[in-house]
C-alpha cells in the first residue's frame, strides 16, 4: 500500500518529533538506570545495533513488560509445539520483561529489546530479523513500526487486544495518524467487545476486529502444592495475606493495614511483592522501620516463624506465593494506575480484594465484581478490615474462591480460538509444514 501524501506529512511530523525528542530517550535510561541497574545495560538493542549474532527469525513476538509475557507463554508455547521448526523472536521493554522471557525460554529463542519507535531503527530492526509475521500482545500501537510492517508487507496481528476508554482519549490525540496505522493491521483479537468496539472506533477494519476472549484465563493449571507445604513448614501455621502488584503510592496503605491487623492477629504474616524491583528494597526498608521483622526472598528464602512481612524480591514465583496466602490484594488498584491481573490469584486459590480503580481491566473486574469473587476496598482501614474478615471466616473465603474459579472456567478458550486465527498467517516450514 503506497502511503498518500496526508500520511507521509503525518509520519514525517510524527519522526521529526521523535528526533527532536532522542536526547530524552537517553536521560530516561539513565534516570531509570539509577532506580534499576537493568536499564543501563543493553543500549544497542534501544537503538536496534546488535553487537552479538542474531538470527532472522519468520515469527516475532513482542510483549511489553512481564504481564504481557506471562499472558503470551501459553499461547507461545502452543505455537512451538504445534510448529517446532518456527524461529521466533521475543521483544520486549522493560527489564523485567526481558528477565521473564528468558526465565521461560532461554536460548530457544531469540530475545532483544524493541527499540525506540525511530525510523531508521524500525528498519533495521525488521532487516535484522527478517519477520514473515508481527504478533503483538495487547495494545502497543508504535505509528513507524507498523508502518514499516505494512510497507514491507509483514502481516501485524494484535493479540489479547485490549482498549480501555481512557486509553482510547489518549491515543485519540493522534487520530489521523493512528488511523491510518490500524487501517494496515491484518487483525484484532479482541478481550471483549468494548475493546472491540473502541478499536473500531480508533480506525480498525471492522472486518478486521473479532473477540477471542483473554488469553489470561488459559493459565496452566498449578502444580505448587509441594511449594506450599514447603512454606507452612517454614513458616507456621498463621494468618498469611499477600500484597501484590503495589506501586510506590500504596505501600504506605499496606504497611498501616499490616499494622492494624497485626493488632488483632499479631501472628500474621504479609507476604508482599511490589510491582517493580527498584522498589524491593526500598519496600523492606519501610517495613523494618515501621517496627516489623523482615525477610527477602533473595536472602533468607522463606520467612520463619518470627518474621512479620516477607518480600518476593524474585521474578516468575508470585503464582505460588498466591497459593500460599488465602487473601491476597492487587495493586495499582487503591491509585489511579488502572489495576493488575486478577486471574492470577484467582487460578491460585485467594480471595480477592482490590482497590476501585480497575479501568486497565474493566472486563473481568466487572465480571469478578458481579459473581461476588472479589471485594473493593479504598484505604489502609477496609483493607486491614477486608483481610482480617476474610482470614477468620473461612466459609466467606470459599464462595468467593469458588465463584472465581468457576468464572475463571468458563472464561477459557480464547487459546484455541487465537491459535485458530494465527495458523494461516504462519509461515510454512521447510516441509511446507
Amino acid at each position: 500500500m503506497r502511503p498518500d501524501l496526508t500520511e507521509r506529512v503525518l509520519r514525517g511530523l510524527y519522526s521529526a518529533a521523535l528526533y527532536l525528542l532522542l536526547p530524552i530517550t537517553l536521560y530516561h535510561l539513565v534516570w531509570r538506570g539509577f532506580r534499576q541497574r537493568a536499564y543501563l545495560q543493553r543500549w544497542d538493542e534501544r537503538y536496534a545495533g546488535y553487537l552479538s549474532r542474531v538470527q532472522a527469525a519468520p515469527v516475532w513476538l513482542h510483549a511489553v513488560s512481564v504481564g504481557e509475557v506471562n499472558a503470551a507463554a501459553p499461547l507461545l508455547n502452543a505455537l512451538r509445539a504445534r510448529r517446532p521448526d518456527l524461529r521466533v523472536v521475543v521483544t520486549t521493554i522493560t527489564p523485567t520483561g526481558s528477565e521473564r522471557a528468558q526465565a521461560l525460554w532461554g536460548d530457544s529463542v531469540e530475545h532483544v529489546y524493541l527499540p525506540y519507535d525511530l525510523p531508521g531503527a524500525v528498519n533495521r530492526f525488521l532487516q535484522q530479523f527478517q519477520p514473515a509475521l508481527a504478533l503483538i500482545v495487547e495494545t502497543e500501537l508504535w505509528p513507524n513500526l507498523l508502518f514499516a510492517c505494512r510497507d514491507r508487507g509483514i502481516p501485524v496481528h494484535i493479540l489479547n487486544a485490549r482498549l480501555s476508554a481512557r486509553s482510547l482519549r489518549g491515543y485519540r490525540v493522534l487520530g489521523p495518524l493512528i488511523r491510518r496505522v490500524l487501517a494496515g493491521v491484518h487483525l484484532v483479537a479482541a478481550q471483549s467487545r468494548d475493546d472491540a468496539r473502541r478499536f473500531v472506533a480508533l480506525g480498525a477494519d471492522a472486518g478486521a476486529v473479532q473477540v477471542t476472549g483473554n488469553l489470561k484465563f488459559d493459565l496452566p493449571p498449578l502444580q505448587a502444592q509441594a511449594f506450599v507445604a514447603q512454606f507452612q513448614q517454614l513458616a507456621g501455621a498463621r494468618p498469611v495475606w499477600i500484597a501484590a502488584s503495589t506501586h510506590e503510592g500504596e505501600e504506605a496503605a499496606v504497611l498501616e493495614a499490616h499494622r492494624l491487623l497485626c493488632a488483632q492477629q499479631p501472628q500474621a504474616l504479609l507476604l508482599w511483592a511490589p510491582r517493580h524491583p527498584e522498589r524491593f528494597h526500598a519496600v523492606a526498608q519501610k517495613a523494618r522501620e515501621a517496627g516489623f521483622s523482615v525477610a527477602l526472598r533473595s536472602e533468607q528464602g522463606w520467612p520463619d516463624r518470627a518474621d512479620q512481612v516477607f518480600i518476593i524480591d524474585t521474578l516468575g514465583e508470585l503464582l505460588n506465593f498466591f497459593s500460599c496466602a488465602p487473601v491476597a490484594f492487587v495493586g495499582g488498584s487503591l491509585q489511579d494506575i488502572g489495576g493488575h491481573n486478577l486471574l492470577e490469584p484467582a487460578a491460585a486459590g485467594s480471595a480477592i480484594l482490590t482497590g476501585p480503580h480497575l479501568h486497565n481491566f474493566a472486563d473481568i473486574s466487572k465480571r469478578l465484581r458481579e459473581a461476588n469473587a472479589m471485594r473493593i476496598v479504598t484505604d489502609a482501614r477496609s483493607l486491614a478490615a477486608q483481610v482480617e474478615t476474610l482470614l477468620q471466616d473461612a466459609a466467606q473465603r470459599q464462595v468467593m474462591v469458588a465463584a472465581a474459579s468457576r468464572l475463571l472456567e468458563d472464561g477459557r478458550g480464547a487459546l484455541e480460538r487465537t491459535l485458530a486465527l494465527i495458523a494461516p498467517a504462519l509461515p510454512a516450514g521447510e516441509a511446507g509444514v
